[in-house]
């Protein structure tokens, strides 16, 4: 990685750590805006090692900071399976619009949303009360579409700055 794009993922992770502390609001579980942070890093930073290192820290940021009982190995498992499928869905961009990276943003959330209620349903357990179609409809979906419009507005930060380069 180049310092320039290093630095500003280091940067981008840090936001996304400090907005994973926001309160959670079903079933104590929230939106996991780190997520959108790390796909800005990963599209800034498109070789595969550092899809991988991008995404291990990102996900060890979740796990350190989850309050899902159990969710520190479902947050780095969900980390990786996102980073990479964000990075494949990116490589065929050309130019892309911040309505294009909004939408990929917002897929894989889905993804991750996905990737983390299942590993944990099977390592940890949900809680008390909630299914996995429930969590799916209550969390993941309005993520989604919290990642997809924040995804997007970040994207064209990112442009405006000059950084986020095809």
């Amino acid at each position: 990685m180049k310092t320039k794009n290093l630095s500003l993922a280091a940067v981008l992770l840090a936001i996304g750590t400090m907005l994973h502390f926001l309160p959670g609001f079903v079933f104590g579980m929230k939106p996991d805006f780190l997520l959108v942070t790390m796909f800005m890093a990963i599209y800034l930073n498109k070789k595969p090692g550092s899809v991988v290192a991008i995404s291990l820290c990102a996900g060890v940021l979740a796990a350190l900071t989850t309050t899902f009982p159990g969710g520190q190995i479902p947050s780095i498992l969900d980390k990786l399976v996102s980073g990479m499928t964000f990075y494949l869905m990116v490589q065929g961009l050309k130019k892309p619009s911040f309505l294009v990276v909004g939408i990929l943003t917002g897929v894989n959330t889905v993804v991750s949303g996905l990737v983390f209620l299942v590993s944990a349903l099977f390592l940890a357990g949900l809680p008390a009360g909630a299914s996995l179609g429930t969590l799916i409809l209550a969390v993941v979906l309005p993520t989604a579409l919290i990642s997809t419009f924040f995804g997007g507005i970040l994207y064209r930060l990112l442009e405006r700055l000059n950084v986020a380069r095809a």
